[in-house]
């Protein structure tokens, strides 16, 4: 069934909400929605008291490491964590308290998706793969086409975002969390299409997150998804200085499920 899942995002070692769009550090483009003056363990307890499974951690760059330790030693155990992991670190922020680890750009060195480096990140968790979740956030090509973008959502890969791909990376992992870039932070509304697309695709759990504003898109969501899909509510949210939807409803609507 439906869920709400909450989210950590972290930029320059502060808990942000970013327009997806606009994250390149390269340049003075980046547009920011908030930028809270609470410590990311604030948050990490927050969802941990309200009971929020499967939330996600996800550090945007360079100088987060310490603000995603600080939130994973506040709910050891019950938080995701992604960004920059290889099969290098993988083992180690799950040492570091990660419920599982969330890879993308690893991936896809040049842009191109590799099944070596899949298997060495599966082979580094020991080949548990209920450890691993497969990031495929995405931007849209076209008006049913959506391709996996990397390196903070600028540049696209070769891989598409279909039953095809889904099938394959299927037995690697134990869900898939997509965001829509190009609906990221802009609270103007779900990629409609791409939900009901992940819901025909997916046979393991998947998140989408970009573009939820309120309770009425978490039922929209469920609607689309015949309750297959879990919906990730970010800048909207009363505690990231939003006005769409209040924290509390959302955990209330999750425990009326």
């Amino acid at each position: 069934m439906t869920r709400f899942r909450p989210c950590i995002d972290l930029h320059a070692g502060q808990v942000k909400q970013i327009v997806g769009g606009t994250l390149d550090s390269a340049t003075s483009e980046l547009k920011t929605n908030f930028v809270s003056s609470q410590p990311p363990a604030h948050f990490a307890r927050l969802y941990r008291d309200n009971d929020l499974t499967g939330a996600h951690v996800i550090m945007l760059g360079p100088g987060n490491q310490d603000a995603a330790r600080e939130a994973l030693s506040a709910w050891p155990a019950g938080l995701q964590v992604g960004g920059g992991i290889s099969d290098q670190n993988a083992r180690q922020w799950i040492e570091a308290g990660a419920e599982k680890i969330i890879i993308t750009s690893y991936l896809f060195p040049e842009g191109r998706f590799s099944q070596d480096r899949l298997d060495a990140v599966l082979a580094s968790l020991g080949g548990d793969k209920s450890k691993l979740v497969i990031d495929l956030s995405c931007r849209r090509r076209g008006d049913d086409s959506w391709f996996v973008a990397m390196n903070k959502w600028q540049t696209i890969t070769d891989m598409e975002v279909n039953e095809e791909s889904i099938k394959r990376l299927e037995p690697y992992c134990s869900e898939f969390l997509i965001h829509a870039a190009d609906n990221e932070g802009l609270q103007k509304g779900v990629d409609e299409k791409l939900v009901q697309r992940l819901a025909e695709w997916c046979t393991i759990p998947v998140t989408y997150a970009g573009g939820g504003r309120n309770l009425e898109d978490l039922e929209a969501v469920k609607r689309l998804s015949n309750g297959r899909v879990d919906l990730t509510i970010g800048s909207a949210l009363d505690c990231f200085g939003g006005s769409g939807v209040k924290l509390a409803d959302c955990v209330e609507w999750n425990r009326q499920q």
